[in-house]
Protein backbone atom coordinates (compact mmCIF):
# COMPACT_ATOMS: atom_id res chain seq x y z
CA UNK A 1 0.00 0.00 0.00
CA UNK A 2 1.64 3.25 -0.88
CA UNK A 3 0.61 6.20 1.59
CA UNK A 4 1.77 9.84 1.86
CA UNK A 5 2.02 11.69 5.33
CA UNK A 6 1.50 15.35 4.17
CA UNK A 7 1.65 18.72 5.76
CA UNK A 8 1.67 22.62 4.78
CA UNK A 9 2.31 25.91 6.33
CA UNK A 10 0.24 29.14 4.99
CA UNK A 11 0.26 32.53 5.17
CA UNK A 12 -2.93 32.20 7.72
CA UNK A 13 -5.84 30.03 8.79
CA UNK A 14 -8.31 30.91 6.18
CA UNK A 15 -8.59 30.18 2.59
CA UNK A 16 -11.44 31.99 1.68
CA UNK A 17 -10.03 35.06 2.71
CA UNK A 18 -7.73 34.82 0.66
CA UNK A 19 -4.68 33.21 2.65
CA UNK A 20 -2.32 30.89 0.12
CA UNK A 21 0.16 27.80 0.85
CA UNK A 22 3.67 28.61 1.32
CA UNK A 23 4.96 24.81 1.92
CA UNK A 24 4.28 21.36 0.86
CA UNK A 25 5.77 18.58 2.53
CA UNK A 26 4.99 14.88 1.42
CA UNK A 27 7.20 11.51 2.83
CA UNK A 28 5.68 8.74 1.47
CA UNK A 29 5.36 5.40 2.77
CA UNK A 30 5.09 1.68 0.84
CA UNK A 31 3.42 -0.84 3.40
CA UNK A 32 4.48 1.12 6.26
CA UNK A 33 8.24 1.45 5.15
CA UNK A 34 9.21 4.99 4.95
CA UNK A 35 10.95 5.43 1.43
CA UNK A 36 12.82 8.15 1.53
CA UNK A 37 11.29 9.39 -2.14
CA UNK A 38 9.52 12.51 -0.03
CA UNK A 39 8.43 15.72 -1.96
CA UNK A 40 8.84 19.23 -0.88
CA UNK A 41 8.93 22.92 -1.84
CA UNK A 42 8.39 26.61 -0.89
CA UNK A 43 5.56 28.22 -2.87
CA UNK A 44 5.46 32.48 -3.38
CA UNK A 45 1.67 32.99 -2.38
CA UNK A 46 1.94 36.35 -3.91
CA UNK A 47 1.06 38.12 -0.56
CA UNK A 48 2.39 38.56 3.42
CA UNK A 49 1.62 36.36 5.93
CA UNK A 50 -0.07 37.27 8.79
CA UNK A 51 1.64 37.86 12.22
CA UNK A 52 0.56 34.72 14.06
CA UNK A 53 1.56 32.57 10.84
CA UNK A 54 4.87 34.17 10.66
CA UNK A 55 5.36 33.69 14.28
CA UNK A 56 4.47 29.58 13.73
CA UNK A 57 6.63 28.86 10.52
CA UNK A 58 9.15 31.79 10.10
CA UNK A 59 9.07 31.82 6.49
CA UNK A 60 9.20 35.89 5.66
CA UNK A 61 8.18 37.77 2.39
CA UNK A 62 11.47 38.16 1.26
CA UNK A 63 12.35 34.55 1.50
CA UNK A 64 9.60 33.29 -0.62
CA UNK A 65 9.89 36.31 -3.23
CA UNK A 66 11.83 34.01 -5.46
CA UNK A 67 10.05 30.63 -5.00
CA UNK A 68 7.72 29.44 -7.84
CA UNK A 69 3.98 29.83 -7.57
CA UNK A 70 1.75 26.73 -6.98
CA UNK A 71 1.06 26.96 -10.90
CA UNK A 72 4.11 25.60 -11.42
CA UNK A 73 4.77 22.99 -9.32
CA UNK A 74 1.18 21.29 -9.39
CA UNK A 75 1.53 18.96 -12.18
CA UNK A 76 4.78 17.31 -10.36
CA UNK A 77 2.79 17.61 -6.83
CA UNK A 78 -0.64 15.74 -8.37
CA UNK A 79 1.25 12.88 -9.85
CA UNK A 80 3.23 12.61 -6.74
CA UNK A 81 -0.05 11.76 -5.04
CA UNK A 82 -2.18 10.76 -7.28
CA UNK A 83 -3.74 7.56 -6.24
CA UNK A 84 -2.17 7.27 -2.87
CA UNK A 85 -3.55 6.95 0.66
CA UNK A 86 -2.92 10.25 2.35
CA UNK A 87 -2.08 10.60 6.14
CA UNK A 88 -2.82 14.43 7.51
CA UNK A 89 -3.13 15.47 10.77
CA UNK A 90 -6.26 18.13 10.87
CA UNK A 91 -6.83 17.15 7.60
CA UNK A 92 -10.07 19.39 6.67
CA UNK A 93 -7.31 22.29 6.95
CA UNK A 94 -4.51 21.26 4.81
CA UNK A 95 -7.36 20.05 2.24
CA UNK A 96 -9.36 23.28 2.12
CA UNK A 97 -6.30 25.23 1.32
CA UNK A 98 -5.31 22.53 -1.21
CA UNK A 99 -8.72 22.81 -2.62
CA UNK A 100 -8.71 26.14 -2.88
CA UNK A 101 -5.27 26.09 -4.95
CA UNK A 102 -6.97 23.44 -7.17
CA UNK A 103 -9.68 25.66 -8.15
CA UNK A 104 -8.04 28.59 -9.11
CA UNK A 105 -6.63 26.35 -11.92
CA UNK A 106 -9.69 24.94 -12.61
CA UNK A 107 -8.47 21.43 -11.27
CA UNK A 108 -10.33 18.53 -9.81
CA UNK A 109 -10.13 18.65 -6.10
CA UNK A 110 -8.11 17.01 -3.40
CA UNK A 111 -10.22 14.16 -2.61
CA UNK A 112 -10.57 13.20 -6.36
CA UNK A 113 -6.99 12.89 -6.91
CA UNK A 114 -6.10 10.53 -3.82
CA UNK A 115 -7.64 6.93 -2.91
CA UNK A 116 -8.45 8.37 0.46
CA UNK A 117 -8.17 10.22 2.95
CA UNK A 118 -6.87 9.81 6.94
CA UNK A 119 -7.37 12.04 9.80
CA UNK A 120 -4.62 11.46 12.77
CA UNK A 121 -6.56 14.05 14.97
CA UNK A 122 -9.20 12.23 14.17
CA UNK A 123 -7.81 8.81 15.07
CA UNK A 124 -5.83 9.96 18.01
CA UNK A 125 -9.10 11.60 19.35
CA UNK A 126 -10.49 8.24 19.73
CA UNK A 127 -7.60 6.76 21.20
CA UNK A 128 -6.84 9.34 23.50
CA UNK A 129 -10.36 11.10 24.16
CA UNK A 130 -9.81 14.18 26.89
CA UNK A 131 -6.38 14.72 26.61
CA UNK A 132 -3.89 17.01 23.99
CA UNK A 133 -3.66 15.49 20.54
CA UNK A 134 -1.39 17.63 18.84
CA UNK A 135 1.32 16.55 16.90
CA UNK A 136 3.89 17.95 19.43
CA UNK A 137 1.56 15.85 22.63
CA UNK A 138 1.48 13.05 20.43
CA UNK A 139 5.36 12.69 19.86
CA UNK A 140 5.99 13.18 23.65
CA UNK A 141 2.94 10.27 23.77
CA UNK A 142 4.67 8.00 21.46
CA UNK A 143 8.20 8.53 22.01
CA UNK A 144 9.28 10.29 18.84
CA UNK A 145 11.71 12.89 19.10
CA UNK A 146 10.84 16.39 18.21
CA UNK A 147 13.79 18.59 19.88
CA UNK A 148 14.85 19.76 16.47
CA UNK A 149 11.66 21.38 16.33
CA UNK A 150 11.62 25.06 16.75
CA UNK A 151 9.25 26.20 14.50
CA UNK A 152 7.32 24.84 12.14
CA UNK A 153 8.27 23.08 8.61
CA UNK A 154 6.05 21.21 6.43
CA UNK A 155 8.32 18.65 5.43
CA UNK A 156 10.00 17.77 9.21
CA UNK A 157 6.28 17.90 10.62
CA UNK A 158 5.57 15.56 7.62
CA UNK A 159 8.69 13.36 8.63
CA UNK A 160 7.47 13.34 12.49
CA UNK A 161 3.73 12.82 11.78
CA UNK A 162 4.85 9.44 9.75
CA UNK A 163 6.90 8.17 12.75
CA UNK A 164 3.44 9.18 15.01
CA UNK A 165 1.11 7.79 12.78
CA UNK A 166 3.34 4.13 12.34
CA UNK A 167 3.65 4.13 16.16
CA UNK A 168 -0.42 4.76 16.67
CA UNK A 169 -1.12 2.28 14.56
CA UNK A 170 1.37 -0.46 15.11
CA UNK A 171 -0.57 -3.31 16.15
CA UNK A 172 -3.34 -2.97 13.66
CA UNK A 173 -1.36 -4.93 10.76
CA UNK A 174 2.33 -5.65 11.62
CA UNK A 175 0.87 -9.65 12.37
CA UNK A 176 -0.58 -9.63 8.62
CA UNK A 177 2.76 -7.67 7.38
CA UNK A 178 5.05 -10.38 9.37
CA UNK A 179 3.04 -13.23 7.58
CA UNK A 180 2.89 -11.22 3.95
CA UNK A 181 6.77 -11.41 4.52
CA UNK A 182 6.95 -15.02 5.37
CA UNK A 183 4.96 -15.59 2.52
CA UNK A 184 7.16 -13.58 -0.09
CA UNK A 185 9.90 -15.52 1.66
CA UNK A 186 8.81 -18.90 0.64
CA UNK A 187 7.32 -18.05 -3.23
CA UNK A 188 11.49 -17.28 -3.53
CA UNK A 189 12.16 -20.33 -2.53
CA UNK A 190 13.25 -20.06 1.23
CA UNK A 191 14.08 -23.71 3.02
CA UNK A 192 12.67 -24.55 5.88
CA UNK A 193 14.70 -26.96 8.19
CA UNK A 194 12.77 -29.55 9.56
CA UNK A 195 13.69 -30.61 13.43
CA UNK A 196 12.52 -33.98 14.97
CA UNK A 197 9.88 -33.38 17.34
CA UNK A 198 12.17 -35.77 19.52
CA UNK A 199 14.78 -33.48 20.35
CA UNK A 200 12.43 -30.54 20.93
CA UNK A 201 12.86 -30.17 24.73
CA UNK A 202 9.10 -28.03 25.73
CA UNK A 203 9.64 -25.45 28.53
CA UNK A 204 6.31 -24.91 30.25
CA UNK A 205 5.68 -21.11 31.27
CA UNK A 206 6.12 -20.50 35.22
CA UNK A 207 3.36 -18.57 36.97
CA UNK A 208 5.11 -15.55 37.24
CA UNK A 209 5.30 -15.73 33.63
CA UNK A 210 1.99 -16.05 32.48
CA UNK A 211 1.06 -13.46 34.89
CA UNK A 212 3.66 -11.26 33.08
CA UNK A 213 2.27 -12.64 29.90
CA UNK A 214 -1.69 -11.61 30.98
CA UNK A 215 -0.47 -7.94 32.00
CA UNK A 216 0.76 -7.49 28.52
CA UNK A 217 -1.53 -8.58 26.77
CA UNK A 218 -3.80 -6.09 28.81
CA UNK A 219 -2.10 -3.48 28.16
CA UNK A 220 -2.35 -4.19 24.44
CA UNK A 221 -6.11 -4.80 24.05
CA UNK A 222 -6.08 -1.03 26.24
CA UNK A 223 -3.82 0.57 23.52
CA UNK A 224 -6.19 -0.92 21.33
CA UNK A 225 -9.10 0.00 22.52
CA UNK A 226 -10.22 -3.42 21.69
CA UNK A 227 -9.23 -7.46 21.34
CA UNK A 228 -5.73 -8.08 20.03
CA UNK A 229 -4.83 -10.96 17.75
CA UNK A 230 -3.24 -12.96 20.58
CA UNK A 231 -6.07 -12.64 22.91
CA UNK A 232 -8.03 -14.76 19.35
CA UNK A 233 -4.95 -16.86 19.09
CA UNK A 234 -5.39 -18.02 22.40
CA UNK A 235 -8.81 -18.27 21.95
Amino acid sequence: MRQIVLDTETTGLNPRSGDRIIEIGCVELMNRRLTGKNFHCYLDPERDSEEGALAVHGLTTDFLRDKPKFAAIVAELRDYISGAEVIIHNAPFDVGFLDAEFKRLDLPLFNAQVSGVIDTLVQAKELHPGKRNSLDSLCDRYGVSNAHRTLHGALLDAELLAEVYLAMTRGQNSLSMDLEDDAQADQQGAQVELVPLASILVLPASADELAEHELALTALDKEMRGTSIWRMVEN
